[in-house]
């Protein structure tokens, strides 16, 4: 069977490069639903860059970490504070081998728009997607599932905090309580070396 051709637009969360994308995700039908622990679903398509359009693939962030994540519109309300708020964080996730690109049902030439309309009016410089974020390994595996409801944006902070989780349990091979800051105790998963923990924090 082919693979089918899903349009969606994308944009890369960069205040530096300002980079918003329209993308032609290329997705085997049964690869439409992507699932934690398993490759993510490659795509490609054009990206805005800085005030150009650029090709940009799944494969572009091998050795990465990405974070993929979807929004409604770009000329909305809730769609402007989540693009602006990783915007704003981009330094904090490249610091940690991380990208951070959005994708929209816009297209790229309202993506450029957008990100030409001034931040004090909302915005960087038929369907629609739900909020949905996905974490992607350097491997190209899918680690964090979120999708929320349209009203409600989502957190900046949770996403930093759940990479630097990720990376720990890769470094250390120990894993991470509810709640984990970095340099806040961790759990050897096994029972007897977990009793480690449960005795430090109760």
């Amino acid at each position: 069977m082919l693979p089918r051709v899903i349009s969606r637009s994308v944009a890369s969360a960069s205040r530096s490069t300002g980079v918003l994308t329209q993308r032609f995700l290329h997705v085997a039908p049964r690869l439409l639903a992507p699932e934690v622990l398993k490759p993510a679903p490659p795509f490609k398509g054009t990206a805005v860059v800085g005030n150009e359009f650029k090709e940009i693939s799944l494969a572009d962030f091998n050795g990465k970490y990405l974070v993929l994540f979807f929004y409604p519109l770009d000329f909305t309300f809730v769609c402007p504070t989540e693009i602006i708020a990783f915007s704003d964080r981009a330094d904090e996730f490249k610091k940690l081998n991380t990208e951070v690109v959005a994708v929209s049902v816009d297209s790229h030439f309202s993506h450029l728009a957008w990100a030409n309309t001034p931040r004090k009016s909302g915005w960087l410089g038929g369907r629609v997607a739900l909020r949905g974020l996905f974490i992607i390994d350097p491997k190209g595996v899918v680690r964090q599932i979120t999708i929320n409801d349209l009203p409600v944006g989502r957190s900046v902070d949770e996403t930093l905090r759940l990479v630097k989780a990720f990376q720990f349990v890769e470094k250390h091979g120990e894993v991470c309580p509810a709640g984990w800051q970095p340099d806040s105790p961790t759990i050897k998963p096994d029972p007897k070396s977990s009793q480690e923990y449960f005795n430090k924090v109760n």
